[in-house]
């Protein structure tokens, strides 16, 4: 049976399960009904509900999880001040007018690493069905409710870099991930013998931690900045994917405001679901329309 959790939400403006859940940072959630949220982080499975000014979490792990999930959904960050910095950018703010609920995930670094791999050249959809294959590959059981078989993944915790590690060819060929199996299985080689050390990285000078990343098979600039950003907190990082240069090119082709640098990587994410969700948006903005 679950638990129960509530964790107060100071300013409830600034935090939507929906926003923060679908927008592109992390693949192991899903709607759920009454307009609850659910799946897994880590090797937690628990379902989510915003309840005005708190959220509430049925949580399958053992008790205790309540820092947990407050770290988890950055709740601690004063995402208010945060907005205010870009008060001053128009595009900024329609930005964040869009989806004011969006919040930075503080996801496990390896958990990170290795989604983002598999985002290389694919789509949400199918990125999803590649991370759901690793879990119920080489991924432990974890407490969760009675679920349809279909929906096996979700029993299952992400798998550590050891397991991983542990794949020979054909259990890699069986998730379908074409040629980021290789990649997966060097950083997964790679981490479990300690030539890449997932710890230092948060507090490592940024370039030589994008260095140790970019040093592994497969991992260009985006996969690395999308590590140090959802997997460490590194604010300052910036990912660039096709919507966000897209987004740069039209909207700010001189750069990213010099003075956003700090939170860059967290603006990044306001731009990022703007642009790819909002039907015109980048058109709207071109053309200066309200």
């Amino acid at each position: 049976m679950p638990h129960l959790i509530r964790l107060p939400l100071h300013h409830p403006e600034d935090f939507d399960p929906s926003q923060t859940l679908d927008c592109g940072q992390a693949f192991r959630f899903r709607p759920a009904a009454d307009g609850r949220w659910e799946g897994v982080a880590g090797s937690r499975f628990a379902r989510f509900r915003q309840m005005g000014d708190a959220l509430q979490i049925e949580c399958w792990c053992p008790g205790g999880c309540e820092n947990f999930w407050m770290d988890y959904f950055d709740l601690q960050r004063d995402y208010g001040a945060l907005k205010a910095e870009a008060a001053g950018d128009p595009v900024m703010q329609r930005a964040i007018a869009y989806c004011p609920g969006t919040r930075l995930l503080r996801q496990d670094p390896w958990e990170a690493l290795c989604t983002f791999i598999i985002s290389q050249n694919n789509h949400i959809a199918r990125i999803r069905r590649i991370v759901q294959a690793l879990c119920l590959q080489a991924g432990p059981l974890i407490p969760a409710p009675a679920l349809p078989k279909e929906d096996a993944a979700f029993t299952h915790a992400f798998p550590s870099p050891a397991a991983v590690a542990a794949l020979n060819g054909e259990q890699l060929s069986l998730l379908r991930a074409g040629f980021r199996a290789k990649y997966i299985h060097d950083a997964a080689v790679r981490v479990t013998a300690g030539e890449i050390s997932l710890s230092s990285l948060y507090s490592l000078p940024v370039e030589q931690a994008r260095k140790q990343l970019r040093s592994i098979y497969g991992v260009g600039p985006k996969v690395a900045e999308c590590a140090l950003l959802y997997g460490c907190g590194r604010s300052e990082c910036f990912p660039r994917d096709v919507w966000i240069n897209r987004a740069l090119s039209q909207l700010y082709p001189e750069g990213f405001p010099e003075a956003f640098s700090p939170i860059a990587g967290i603006l990044q994410q306001y731009l990022f679901h703007y642009c790819r969700t909002c039907p015109g948006a980048l058109d709207q903005e071109k053309t200066g329309a309200r």
